[in-house]
């Protein structure tokens, strides 16, 4: 899935709600922002290392907002989905 793809996408915005969605098992893949913050992101990215969920780099927060169709900035984006 690319970033393109995202504004059609069933996802949650955010690393709280991408973690949650990481811990319950509805993470197909995970984007996390090159400039967000790492005490943020790092948590999620190990989280995601753990349950083998696949993430992507995105080039900016505005960017992976923009990608989502919001306005502002997004420093995580999961896209939802069954892994079972």
């Amino acid at each position: 899935m690319t970033l393109t793809s995202l504004a059609d996408a069933h996802c949650v915005i955010g690393v709280k709600q991408a973690s949650k969605a990481v811990r319950r098992g509805e993470a197909l893949q995970v984007y996390v922002a090159a400039d967000a913050d790492a005490r943020m992101t790092k948590p999620l990215r190990a989280l995601c290392s753990e349950q083998s969920v696949p993430v992507a780099q995105a080039e900016s927060m505005a960017a992976l907002g923009a990608a989502c169709g919001i306005q502002v900035g997004a420093a995580a984006v999961a896209v939802l989905g069954s892994r079972r």
